[in-house]
Parts: structure tokens; sequence; C-alpha cells
């Protein structure tokens, strides 16, 4: 079965005005459009077009709840473990300023979690709940704008030590150096658990604990980085423009904030179009800038790091968060077919799948491409450009650019005909 959904862009103040009501067509609503939600979490479940389709209900979580086989199939459901739920979200996200620094637990550590905040009687809506569900939250993210920024991981100590030599030589150039701030941020990434022991004092001293440490570090750190625009226009080279730039940026959505170094310390990542970061459990990751697909696990369970108002667990998250320095966590497409390309990242919650034609392609029979995927459990689709008759076992639909649907597991193989862009989230 093919069951139209909708859903109205979360105005979330870090969102685009304009980027979400671009990409699909539609009217902007004149505030922020951040994210538009497609699947069956309760903060945003996605509305039912013709509810008398699924017997009158009107979200997709209602349906799944009342009818869980029907919906899911009969080995999802059964899988589930509990109530049974769809076990992904995908959004279409839509950063215009830097979100905060964050990362998400394990599934172990969400269920021990969840269930220690619950026996201490912490309602799960309070503002300083860490877990507000015993799920994890690995999730990955398609650059859709031709370039989307973001912060990823922790770099390689020789790096960061490398950048540190360049706020140095900022601060000798500068009218007043201050060596200082710079010496005491050094001499924590000599320790033996560096980062960690970094990212506890900048949280810590920074959000209440303070000595002055590290406000003087933050407002050292963010006048360097100002000064060195002007010393670039006079023909300096410098090393890290980038990381000088998010500096720069992030002290004016974020003033003062600790987060602002903990940035340096993190991999400055820049995704061209089409391609994917996967973050998994214990990644401390940002989105700075950019449009995108991103695809999760469905959970709320969130640690933040920093580049927020909002509350911040340094225990919890020092415990969650993987300080070992690895590579950028790209993922490549498994590629079925010209076309079809599926991000199939370690979890057993979700791949998203990116089919494109053209019109023109060489591989057009008759003049309409043909592309085909097959199902293995429930998926949502959405079309980003163009549009599609989607056909499965049962059913078909005609899917057009904006326009996304809900598709059963019993449609099995799924022939998209049609020229464009579609973007298909399912389970592996």
């Amino acid at each position: 079965m093919f069951v139209g959904i909708a859903n109205s862009p979360r105005n979330y103040a870090w969102g685009s005005t304009t980027a979400i009501a671009g990409l699909l067509g539609h009217a902007p609503s004149g505030k922020p459009e951040a994210e538009l939600w497609l699947g069956a979490h309760p903060g945003s479940p996605s509305v039912i077009t013709d509810p008398e389709q699924v017997g009158g209900y009107a979200t997709l979580t209602e349906w799944i709840a009342a009818a869980p086989e029907a919906a899911l199939g009969e080995a999802p459901a059964r899988a589930s473990g509990g109530a049974p739920r769809l076990p992904f979200l995908m959004k279409i996200l839509a950063a215009a300023s830097p979100l905060s620094l964050q990362a998400h637990p394990t599934m172990e550590r969400a269920r021990s979690g969840f269930a220690l905040e619950n026996e201490a009687g912490i309602p799960v809506d309070a503002a300083d709940r860490n877990y507000r569900d015993p799920f994890h939250k690995p999730e990955v993210i398609f650059a859709l704008s031709e370039s989307f920024e973001a912060l990823c991981g922790f770099r390689e100590p020789v790096e960061i030590r490398r950048i540190l030599g360049e706020f140095r030589a900022l601060d000798v150039a500068s009218n007043d150096p201050q060596p200082g701030a710079l010496d005491a941020l050094e001499q924590r990434l000599l320790g033996p658990e560096a980062l960690r022991d970094t990212v506890d004092w900048l949280l810590r001293d920074g959000r209440g604990e303070d000595s002055g440490e590290v406000a003087w570090l933050v407002e050292r750190v963010v006048a360097l980085a100002g000064s060195a625009v002007g010393l670039s226009h006079g023909g300096a080279i410098l090393e890290f423009p980038l990381e000088l730039d998010t500096v720069r940026k992030l002290a004016v959505a974020y003033p003062g904030d600790p987060g602002i170094v903990i940035s340096l310390l993190t991999n400055r990542v820049s995704l061209r179009r089409g391609e994917v970061l996967y973050l998994p459990a214990g990644n401390i990751h940002a989105y700075l800038s950019g449009l995108g697909v991103e695809l999760m696990a469905a959970s709320d369970n969130v640690l933040r790091g920093g580049l927020t108002p909002k509350h911040i667990d340094v225990d919890e998250l020092l415990d969650v968060l993987e300080f070992t320095s690895l590579p950028v966590p790209y993922l490549a497409p498994v590629s079925h077919s010209p076309g079809v390309a599926e991000y199939r990242p370690a979890v057993d919650d979700f791949a998203l799948v990116h089919i494109t034609a053209e019109a023109a392609g060489a591989d057009v029979a008759a003049g309409v491409p043909m592309r085909q995927f097959t199902l293995t459990g429930p998926g949502i689709a959405i079309c980003t450009a163009g549009g599609f008759l989607v056909a499965g076992a049962t059913s078909s639909v005609t899917l057009k650019r904006g326009e996304s649907v809900y598709i059963t597991p019993d449609e099995g193989t799924l022939t998209f005909a049609g020229s464009g862009d579609v973007f298909l989230a399912t389970t592996p």
C-alpha cells in the first residue's frame, strides 16, 4: 500500500527561511523552516493525506499503533521488542546557522540511562533529562546543497597542535600578546587523556565552575580569529582559514560559549552535494550550515556539548563521547544498478536509498527511465525533483516534487518510472 503523507516544517531558530520551500516547490512560511519530519515520531508525526485509506487514522503514529502488522509488516511488528514502532525518522534539514555540539548514546547506554532517570522520578519532558526514550540515535546526512558544513569527531592530536601553532603566531603578531590563555589550553592537551580532560575543563569552567580561565581563552581565541581577517587581506598565508572562519561565525551565534574552542578540537568537514556522513554513537558533531536529507534511528536522546544555552550533563557526556581520533566517517554507497545508490551504515534501524534518473539518460528505454529497489521492510519516499510513477506488487502511486509517501513492506520490489530524484528511507 502507498499512503500519502505530509507535514509542516519545524520552525527552530537556526532554520533557513527559504531552503526547504525552494527544494520542494512550496511557498515559504516566512518563518525559519529547520526540519521537515517524515515518520511516526510522536514529536511531529506525519499526517496521512487520505485518512479513509487507512481506516480513518489521521497520523502515521496512530495508524501504526492501531494496525502494526498492516503498516509495518508482520516481521517488523513482532521484532520491535515493545510497542510496535517505525524504527527510523527521515528529515529534510536546512541549517542557516550552527546547531549545538552533541553526541548520541549507544543502545545499551540509552536503555540503562532511561531506566535510571525513570527510577529517579525525573519527568520525561524535564529540561535536565538526558534520556527521553530507551533507544540509540545514529544518523546519516546526505548533502543536497552545493556544500554542507559540519564539525564531526575529534582531530588527530598533531593537527590540534598545528592549529594552536597558528593561534600562537597570531598572538605574537598582535598588539597585545596574551600567551597565557593559550598556555592553559596547551597544558591540558599534554596528559594521557588529553581530549577528555580538555573538554571536561572547557565545559565545567566555562559554564558555572568559573575560574575565568576558559572565559579568557574563549575571548582570546575569538579576538585572534578576528585579527586573522586583516592579516589575510594583507597577504598573510594562513594554514587553517576555514577553522578561523568557523570561530568567527560561532562567536556571533554563541558569544562566549566554550564550544567555540571545542570546535578547534574537532574535524571541520565540508560535504559536497551528494556526499554522506555517518554519525555513530559517541561521535561529537554539529551541523553548521546547509541543506540535506537526514536519516536516523527514531529517538530524542541528545547529549549536548556546547554551542547551546540548554542543559549539559558534563559527566554523562564524557562517558558517552568517543575521544579516539578517527578519520571523518564518510559513508560510501552500495550501487545496486545505475541510478540506485543505497547508503547502509552498520545499524539495523535504517538505510537510505537515492534514486535518480534523467529523461535524456543513455539507459532510457522507450523514453522513460526505469529504476528498481526491493523493500524488505517499511519505507518512506520523498521526491525532491521531477516526478515518478512508483509501482509495487499491489498498487502504484504518482510521486511529484515535494510529495512524500509511506510504503508498506508487501509492495516488495518497487519500480520508479520517470525522471528526477527520490530519497527512500527503509530498513536494511
